[in-house]
């Protein structure tokens, strides 16, 4: 039976923690990051990946930086043949990567060199891409730069955002690391070297990214709308009032009026003016303060004051 530590964080990492479980393989160890303060309460609430472990019954270790830690001492002590890595969070020191008889390998969430980094399924949909994936990688010192293992794509559909892509996603990850596993083992893998020209980066969502520009076109901010859902989340702000916008749709109308500007509202939704004269819908939106909200619930409720002509930014 093949012995691996496991390393993975979100929701995203758990049905491939399930899987290796599920299809025989023996979890040594459960690497994840330390339970973190969560909501308004700030209530300390441990990742997904450590709820799943405990149901399991599996050892975990949660380090608030693994390299040099006495968890890291921790997983060289149990021998692994493999560790796996799905959305940890955490450079792996080198060590660490030669320490198993396998080495290392990472599912990550990108047809890769595209996109390395912490963010890629949040720029995939910012810029319009038709399609992302899964690569099932080796491991190295650099970020995301081993070589390419196992690789398989996805369409990105008009409706999806962050949260959409991370469950089908997850589910792909799955399934290639369960085809990837036994080939990898028996040798029968001819590792592919990725084309450094080729590489992109997605670094982590800054705040400044967060508000929404209204002088791109209605399609870019639908595209920066549903890549930012349901985390960290656009907005826009209204005087000195943040909106959250969480959902909406490209019109098909032109207008002449300023960029920013609410044209139109309606029992569904609210008009806001874009570049190149385009016109994006709002129809789902979280006011300061607030829960979420459909556009109708907004206007009869906390945003009946919201008029025709008031200007966003």
């Amino acid at each position: 039976m093949t012995k691996i530590v496991f390393m993975g964080t979100p929701a995203f990492s758990v049905p491939i923690l399930e899987g290796l479980i599920k299809n025989g393989y023996e979890i040594l160890a459960v690497v994840t990051q330390p339970d973190r303060p969560v909501g308004r309460k700030k209530i300390l609430t441990p990742p997904p990946v450590k709820e799943a472990a405990l149901k399991h019954g599996l050892e975990i270790l949660q380090p608030e930086k693994i390299s040099g830690s006495t968890e890291m001492a921790r997983v060289i002590e149990l021998a692994p043949d493999l560790i796996v890595t799905a959305a940890f969070g955490q450079f792996l020191p080198e060590s660490l990567l030669n320490a198993p008889t396998y080495g290392a390998v990472n599912v990550h969430a990108s047809l890769l060199p595209k996109y390395r980094g912490g963010a890629p399924v949040h720029y995939a949909i910012m810029n319009g891409e038709k399609e992302t994936g899964v690569t099932i990688m080796r491991m190295v010192k650099q970020m995301d730069a081993g070589d390419i293992l196992t690789q398989r794509s996805i369409a990105i559909e008009s409706n999806d955002n962050v949260g959409s892509m991370f469950d089908k996603l997850s589910q792909v990850g799955h399934d290639l690391l369960l085809e990837t596993l036994p080939e990898l083992l028996a040798g029968n893998i001819t590792p592919v070297q990725q084309r450094e020209e080729e590489a992109t980066y997605s670094p982590n969502i800054s705040r400044e990214q967060e508000q929404i520009d209204w002088n791109k076109s209605a399609q870019a901010v639908d595209w920066q709308v549903r890549g930012m859902y349901p985390w960290p989340v656009a907005y826009t702000m209204n005087q000195e009032n943040r909106w959250k916008i969480l959902g909406g749709f490209v019109g098909e109308e032109t207008t002449d009026a300023s960029i920013g500007t609410i044209v139109a509202i309606d029992k569904k939704d609210f008009s806001i003016a874009c570049g190149n004269q385009s016109v994006y819908h709002v129809t789902h939106i979280q006011p300061a303060g607030k829960g979420s909200l459909t556009a109708q619930e907004f206007i009869n409720g906390v945003g009946r004051q919201t008029q025709i002509g008031d200007q966003l930014n």
